[in-house]
């Protein structure tokens, strides 16, 4: 008897249908008993020697390379697909054949399977069902491609619209928060050292809350567009940190949290943005007391870990569940639902500390036991190149709203609230004050006025500000006024283009008197101007 044969070997050598196994380029590694027959060919002849394209016509060769090849390079297998082989007395054998391509022992092999095809008609009507197949495949890769395309374009436009209303949206809120803010202003003058300021001191609070809010809107909208620049200077974290907490102590006070701070001695310098690494801090202390039930701890430290200066701000509230860690910095992302949330906010702070911190080299990360359990935000920030950069000095003593000296300022807004309660602010700090409400009315009164100082709004009903600047530059009475644009718009470009139209500044609304107060004497002082 024979030796015996493993199980498979046993089922390829003796199939009813004619097997072969092929390298990837065609070539007759191994063919059965059925194959050889049909064919015409004995083993040696077969195996090692032909190639698949001398066993197919023309129009099967074709149709191998065009639709075959491509199909299994991307599915690995071909099924019931009709074709003539040609065998070795050049007579055409219909067949239908089905491929599988595999890997063995680190080859990649093709193994055929053919069966005889008795119907010609029915060969025609496959082989024509086959390319119609095909040729539907492509169209509608064709037809995906394009939904693709304009699915992209699509998004495009409204990415655009969504940082243009953002834009609109910040505007239009900074307009009516103008005429708030210096209306405030006034009351404080009048009214800080009454019995009970308690009050205006709450006014104070939500108008800032109120404007951090729309600020936060533009600065995402500029760090997703990668327009965000950064006024990079010697920055004293030790100063920032503690200043950031003095910032927030009315509202830890107000909720009963207890805030510890804890700072290095030694002085932690980087070099970075101050305004914004102030607004990461008070941020990341916003959140944390927003979402620690009244009379909670807040902890905020500052140190130094593996050469990165550190800023860890944690408490003990309702802390992160597990699976929202990983989504916690994304946009838009809140740990509670809508209609369930208590506590408000638009979910971009997160999204706006990273930002911030990235742009500076730095990172930020999140750690929570889980709900109920309290959460840890750390940032770690790169310790400026030089060792002996200067700490700022730490501003003391003089109110924000002190009395200025006696200056002209010329206010120019079509907003007549805007107008007057800035105007009112501005004679209570000791200024000389004249009103225009259009560029026009503000030509005039140049000539006549003399300005030292000129705030001018841009959305001017005759002429945009950006143009009464430069016709103000023009005459002899404008060239050595100071002129400020108050405006809503505060994207970098809008600040680009006033500066290009002459003016010395650029404030967005609304205003800060502290931060308009030392402009009112930078003709005096030969301050220069914003740098762009």
């Amino acid at each position: 008897m024979p030796p015996a044969l493993p199980h498979g070997e046993l089922l390829f050598a003796d199939a009813a249908c004619a097997l072969l196994i092929t390298a990837t380029d065609g070539l007759v590694l191994r063919a059965n008993d059925t194959a050889c027959t049909w064919l015409g060919y004995e083993h040696a002849e077969l195996a090692g020697t032909v190639r698949m394209r001398e066993l197919l016509p023309v129009g099967a060769r074709l149709f191998y390379h065009t639709h075959c090849q491509p199909i299994l390079e991307v599915q690995g297998s071909v099924a019931e697909i009709q074709v003539d082989l040609r065998t070795r007395s050049q007579e055409r054998l219909p067949v239908l054949i089905n491929i599988v391509r595999r890997q063995h022992e680190g080859h990649v092999l093709d193994h055929w399977a053919f069966f005889k095809a008795t119907d010609r008609k029915a060969y025609e009507r496959e082989l024509l069902h086959a390319r119609k197949a095909a040729e539907a495949a492509l169209e509608a890769r064709r037809e995906a491609d394009e939904a693709l395309k304009h699915l992209n374009a699509q998004l495009s436009v409204a990415d655009r619209r969504k940082d243009e209303f953002l834009a609109t949206l910040s505007h239009e809120l900074r307009n009516p928060l103008a005429p708030m803010r210096s209306a405030l202003d006034v009351l404080t003058l009048k009214f800080a050292h009454s019995a009970d300021s308690r009050l205006l001191q709450a006014f104070d609070r939500q108008l800032r809350h109120l404007t951090r809010l729309v600020d936060d809107l533009m600065e995402v909208s500029r760090i997703t567009q990668g327009r965000m620049q950064l006024r990079r200077a010697p920055v004293d974290l030790n100063a920032l940190v503690r200043g950031a907490a003095q910032d927030l102590a009315p509202a830890m006070e107000a909720a009963r949290h207890t805030l510890r701070l804890s700072v290095t001695a030694a002085p932690l310098s980087v070099d970075g943005d101050a305004t914004r690494l102030s607004q990461v801090v008070l941020n990341l202390l916003t959140n944390a007391a927003k979402y620690t039930p009244d009379g909670g701890r807040i902890e905020l430290r500052l140190g130094c870990v593996d050469g990165m200066a550190e800023i860890e701000v944690s408490d003990n509230g309702i802390g992160i569940p597990a699976d929202a860690l990983a989504n916690i910095f994304n946009m838009f992302s809140q740990l509670e639902p809508a209609l369930e949330r208590a506590r408000g906010g638009l979910g971009i702070g997160l999204a706006l500390v990273r930002g911030i911190v990235e742009l500076h080299g730095g990172s930020i990360a999140a750690h929570s036991a889980g709900l109920g359990q309290g959460s840890c935000f750390s940032v770690r920030l790169p310790l400026a190149a030089r060792a002996d950069c200067p700490a700022p000095p730490v501003a003391d003593g003089q109110s924000a709203l002190a009395p200025a000296a006696r200056v002209r300022v010329l206010v120019v807004d079509d907003n007549e609230d805007a107008a007057q309660t800035l105007a009112l602010a501005l004679e209570c700090a000791g200024c000389e004050l004249r009103i225009a409400h259009t560029a026009a009315q503000a030509l005039e009164l140049l000539a006549a006025f003399s300005p030292e100082v000129a705030l001018l709004d841009i959305g001017l009903p005759d002429l945009n500000g950006y143009e009464l600047a430069r016709r103000m530059r023009q005459l002899p009475q404008g060239q050595g006024t100071v002129l400020i644009a108050s405006t809503g718009w505060g994207q970098q470009k809008d600040r680009e283009r006033a500066f290009e139209a002459g003016f010395d500044h650029h404030l967005t609304k609304p205003i800060d008197f502290a931060l308009l107060q030392p402009l009112l004497h930078a003709r005096e002082t030969g301050a220069a101007r914003q740098p762009r």
